[in-house]
Order: C-alpha cells, then structure tokens, then sequence
C-alpha cells in the first residue's frame, strides 16, 4: 500500500505559505503563480490554518470587501486535518470524503512536511491500478 511519504517522495516536499496577516490578494497571487489550490498558514513556523480557493469563494462575497483589504486570517480554515506520512493513500481519501476537504496538510512531529492534494491521491490510485491491470494481462496472455 502506497502512503503519503510514497506520495511526497514523488510529487515533492515543496509547501507553500503565508501569514495570517498577509492579504487574501497575496494569497490568491501567490496561488496563481505556484499553480496550486491551497496554501498553509504559518506563524512562526507553526500551522494554524489552511487558505484554499474555497475559503476565497466562499468567505470574500460575503464579506463585501476587497481582497486588499481583508487579511488570510479572517478567512481561512482553522479547523485543519492533517495526515503524517505513514499515512496510507486510502486512509487520506476516507478522510477527505469524511470531512470534506481537498487538502492534507502533512506533519511529521509539529513540522509541515508537505501538502496533499485530492488530485494527488486520485493519480496516485490510478498509477497503481494501472499497474495491477498490466500485470494481469501479462500473466493472462503469458
């Protein structure tokens, strides 16, 4: 069974991050230039919370206010879920769907180590049935 450190090892231990008093504008401009849908929240090195696309979507119209002018803090999702890497991919997808989040912040001890993503597990399982489906045709055609 593949785990999340199988899946960092591969895509990468890269996180991106903010402060919880940066704006939402540098966020979604940070966002836009990493090409990723979700960004931790860190203060003094520690997480405590995770800014992603639908906290963007969700919180800004209501609010009525810029995204210059409304901090990632206010915002953001506080109650985050996290996974450690000898987590297995099928633990991560149970809790996605569980709790309704596209992303995994990954901490080893207190220390993020990286981020995963729903996109990151689907393609993870995907690789992995393909190479189950290869090694039956292989032992079914001999």
């Amino acid at each position: 069974m593949k785990t999340v450190k199988h899946l960092l090892e591969k895509k990468g231990y890269e996180v991106w991050s903010l402060g919880p008093d940066q704006t939402v504008y540098e966020a979604l401009a940070l966002m836009t230039a990493k090409n990723v849908g979700a960004l931790a929240v860190l203060d003094n090195g520690q997480l405590i919370g995770v800014f992603t696309e639908r906290d963007y979507a969700r919180s800004l119209p209501l609010a009525e206010k810029s995204s210059k002018d409304i901090k990632v803090a206010e915002v953001m999702t506080r109650r985050v879920v996290v996974v450690h890497p000898e987590q297995t991919v099928e633990e991560c997808m149970a809790l996605m769907t569980e709790k309704r989040v596209r992303h995994l912040p990954v901490l080893e001890g207190e220390e993020l180590v990286g981020i995963v993503s729903i996109g990151d597990l689907v393609k993870s399982i995907i690789a992995e049935q393909q190479f189950l489906i290869e090694q039956l045709e292989r032992y079914i055609t001999g």
